[in-house]
């Protein structure tokens, strides 16, 4: 595990790269239609990386104002908020021996205190923690820095890799560059798409909240976004953060809200996903459904990521090899049985 740790920017970087390349390989065709010849894959590969960085540098711009605000909003109405559960305990009826709440919620001090102490007694673990979420920042941006260069050096490593697969291979490298280069499109494809449907789930998230009057819109449609790319817990990751931003502001807004995502992830799971990447990918909605069951159930939460790219895989090697090869030994066996007949 140590050795692999060594290549771990390297390995990010890859990633990155691949991630970043269907934005770069749009930007070219851009210009391509532009006919901007000269430079034009070095201009498409810096915007794709321009519009990466605008995108993070703008959704902290957006999240770190309002958080600090959310933060600040929390200390200021702690008294207030302690009020209100002991009232909303009270009047569940909760019997006072099985939910003692007076001890603890006697006042915001206390528990703030509580708080300051036990940060004191675990500083050692918070500035493990620290530290190592600075050296994860530093392989990151490391890591942006290689796929920089692969994204570059993009046209050289495809060349390299394709001589290698000549020589491999031989005289069957065109059925397996064929092979490979139709799965890189449906994991290509995946990934944009992927982006879309957080994008749209983002938005409707930010258009019910707005219609709903509720606070700090753009800091909880971001956060509901970005964790929607996480499969199985990352919608249950956006919708605790998002509740617990709205507890702070207005407890029936957050009500609200958890109701509203929850009725947003089915639809998303049963109708928008399975639409989406359906028609991209040419695979039946039903067919993705079922992959991402099986696949979660067998593998977990990789199953379920890698559930939608591999179902389309599959349907592409049945349709273009299995169905083809089943055809061509029917007709054969048919024309056997006319020419003995």
């Amino acid at each position: 595990m140590n050795f692999i740790n060594f290549f771990k920017p390297v390995i990010m970087g890859c990633i990155l790269a691949y991630l970043v390349s269907p934005l770069a390989n749009w930007f070219d065709k851009q210009l391509a239609r532009a006919n901007v010849k000269k430079g034009g894959t070095l201009v498409a590969n810096t915007l794709a990386f321009l519009v990466v960085l605008l995108v993070l540098v703008n959704a902290v711009i957006i999240l770190l104002p309002q958080l600090v605000n959310s933060i600040k909003t929390f200390a200021d109405n702690l008294d207030g908020y302690m009020i209100s559960f002991r009232s909303m305990v009270n009047g569940l009826g909760i019997p006072k021996d099985m939910l003692d709440i007076d001890a603890l919620l006697s006042s915001s001090g206390g528990l703030v205190n509580t708080v300051i102490d036990l940060i004191k007694e675990n500083m050692d673990s918070i500035l493990s923690v620290s530290a190592s979420a600075g050296r994860g920042v530093l392989q990151w941006g490391i890591a942006f820095i290689i796929s920089m260069y692969l994204i570059a050096e993009k046209a050289s490593i495809r060349d390299g890799f394709k001589r290698l697969l000549k020589a491999i291979f031989g005289q069957k490298y065109k059925d397996v560059h064929f092979f490979l280069s139709k799965c890189d499109e449906i994991c290509s494809r995946y990934i944009v798409f992927s982006l879309i449907d957080a994008i749209i789930i983002g938005a409707l998230n930010a258009i019910f909240m707005a219609i709903c009057g509720m606070e700090y819109i753009g800091l909880i449609s971001v956060v509901v976004g970005i964790t929607n790319l996480i499969p199985t817990f990352g919608p249950v990751i956006g919708c605790v953060i998002g509740g617990f931003v709205l507890l702070m502001v207005n407890p029936v807004d957050s009500i609200i809200f958890v109701i509203f995502t929850i009725v947003l992830q089915a639809c998303d799971g049963y109708v928008i996903k399975p639409k989406l990447f359906g028609n991209t990918l040419g695979v039946s909605g039903l067919w993705i459904l079922i992959g991402v069951v099986v696949g979660g159930n067998m593998f977990g939460v990789v199953g379920i990521l890698l559930a939608i790219p591999g179902v389309a895989i599959l349907d592409f090697i049945y349709k273009q090899y299995i169905i083809s090869y089943l055809e061509n030994r029917s007709n054969a066996s048919a024309a056997q049985g006319d020419r003995q007949a």
